[in-house]
């Protein structure tokens, strides 16, 4: 159960105990000091996508010093890339670590939210996923940390998979009691989650791996090692080697966001180069020129390969770029007519972005969903706040996520965003704070103006609305993280409305005048100080002019 309300406290509702979730109420503990927050979790465990993909060779393909917490570094990563049971126990560990299971409701859905713009707060509708049972409860302020990658994506144009007679899943949703040993298996799609379990599942001779492709994608090497115990010891132990090392990993893939813009034609060409290069080193002599892309790097998120393409080099790995027309009974018919017998298949074709649990009416009585579509697709300030949504607050929300970098860092900036504008409402000294439309126009049209000139208008991918390259894209962000984070350091005021805050506003402008006033005096006493200084050698030239 979680903690009763305080009299009087505002009451805060999280929805999702996955990575955004945890992150959140670790900074409601540690930088406000406040625990009247609720965690709803619509499944029975925490640990959001690192609990629900657990297919084989499921991992990071951001370094694990860097796909952690700001705040809680973990000195006993095994290896520079992480797998997926070490990550989601690091999850685990930070979420009993904390004590938020006594905060926090599994098997419970947050169906709705709507916003009482006279009691300011939100009305909340809840439901027992184990029984359908709704309650309604009451917070003043709604964080929504559903992550971006929710619900497994089927090809809308591939039909029929009911119509099989083998078995068949998504690679989110993997089947654990099927053992696929001298099975013949379909594989749609040759993303990332495909990349990571085709090794691993062709490793066995005598299993035949069909693998069907659209659309090719470029790769990178992956490098990988382990780290030492002594390493580890170090690490843990001396003071600053484990923050120093995480500020180069990141500093190293920053950078790598240069190669994202068509401006930078050289550093492009150099990237292109590179990575052709790499497939033909690595990949099956006659399959180079259709793996290798004509769009240019980072327009799809860039693989770091895994052993995909070595896999492929084995007898029992084939490859099939022909469009498919659907599933029948006895496995997959080609547009050709041909049809390829199949026990089992697999879809790695990715996920939806579309964010279903963001059902809420705000302050203008029009829903989320509807604000999207009036813009043309999903809008944010900062990928966090949306006019019309007083208190509310959208965690990996539109256009945060990277090609290049780690999300848990753009969570952390939007976090820290978000604790600016809440800790307010939580001394007491505000009701609301609402995002002004004309911030947020402002702000995309700059997002946007910066999009058009990157990589990502290349090719059709879900960075886009529909995956369409001639729509607007709604997952990136154009620059680097470090640039997300300078914009999201400090809460700028004038662009949000806020209600029951005129005493705050006051008082804030009383100390902005202080603090200029400070800096005014302490400017002045310096130019006091460096002119009385200038003064004195003056002096000391002359008297030493009349003793020569």
């Amino acid at each position: 159960m979680a903690s009763p309300d305080r009299k009087g406290t505002p009451r805060v509702i999280i929805v999702g105990a996955g990575l955004a979730g945890i992150s959140t109420a670790i900074q409601l503990k540690k930088q406000l000091g406040f625990e009247n927050f609720t965690i709803y979790e619509k499944a029975d465990a925490v640990g959001g996508t690192w609990r629900d993909n657990t297919y084989p060779g499921c991992g990071s393909d951001v370094p694990g010093h860097w796909y952690s917490l700001s705040t809680d570094l973990n000195p006993n990563w095994s290896s520079y890339f992480v797998n997926q049971p070490e990550i989601r126990a690091y999850w685990e560990e930070l979420f009993y670590k904390y004590d938020f299971l006594s905060h926090t409701k599994l098997g419970h859905r947050v169906v709705s939210a709507e916003w009482d713009s006279d009691a300011q707060l939100y009305r909340v509708v809840v439901k027992e996923t184990s029984t359908g049972k709704k309650t309604e409860t009451e917070a003043e302020i709604m964080i929504y940390a559903i992550g971006g990658f929710m619900s497994p994506l089927f090809p809308k144009d591939i039909t029929g998979v009911g119509k099989f007679r083998g078995l068949a899943w998504h690679s989110a949703r993997w089947r654990h009691d099927v053992d696929l040993k001298g099975k013949r298996v379909g594989v749609i799609g040759n993303g990332c989650s495909a990349a990571q379990f085709v090794p691993i599942i062709s490793a066995d001779p005598s299993t035949q791996v069909i693998n069907f492709c659209r659309t090719p994608q470029w790769y990178a090497p992956r490098g990988n090692f382990k780290y030492p115990r002594w390493l580890q010891w170090i690490f843990g132990h001396v003071p600053l080697v484990m923050r120093w090392y995480r500020n180069w990993i990141m500093a190293r893939s920053d950078i790598m966001f240069l190669i994202f813009r068509k401006d930078n034609r050289l550093l492009v060409a150099i990237a292109q180069r590179v990575l052709s290069r790499y497939i033909k080193q690595m990949a099956p002599k006659d399959q180079v020129a259709q793996l290798t892309p004509s769009y240019a790097p980072g327009c799809k998120r860039i693989i770091v390969d895994p052993g995909y393409l070595e896999a492929l080099n084995r007898p029992n790995v084939t490859l099939s770029w022909e469009s498919i027309k659907g599933v029948v009974e006895d496995g997959v018919e080609l547009k050709s007519g041909e049809i390829v017998p199949l026990d089992v298949i697999i879809f790695g074709t990715g996920y939806s972005l579309e964010p279903v649990d963001l059902s809420v009416r705000g302050s203008k009585k029009t829903t989320i969903h509807e604000y999207f579509k009036e813009q043309g697709g999903a809008t944010a300030y900062l990928g966090t706040c949306m006019p019309g949504f007083p208190n509310c607050f959208t965690l990996l929300g539109p256009n945060v996520a990277s090609g290049h970098a780690s999300v848990i860092f753009s969570q952390e900036s939007q976090i820290g965003l978000a604790i600016q504008l809440i800790k307010p409402i939580i001394d007491g000294k505000a009701k609301s704070f609402e995002v002004r439309d004309e911030a947020t126009d402002k702000y995309n049209t700059w997002l946007q103006k910066r999009l058009g000139r990157s990589v990502w208008t290349d090719c059709n991918s879900y960075y886009q609305v529909g995956g369409q390259k001639q729509t607007k894209i709604i997952a990136t962000f154009p620059g680097p993280v470090g640039l997300f984070w300078w914009l999201t350091r400090r809460a700028r005021w004038s662009d949000f409305i806020g209600v029951g805050a005129e005493a705050w506003e006051k008082q804030r402008g009383r100390d902005t005048l202080k603090k200029r006033g400070l800096l005014v005096g302490l400017l002045s006493l310096a130019a006091g100080l460096g002119l009385l200084l200038e003064g004195q050698r003056v002096v000391e030239r002359i008297l030493w002019l009349v003793v020569d």
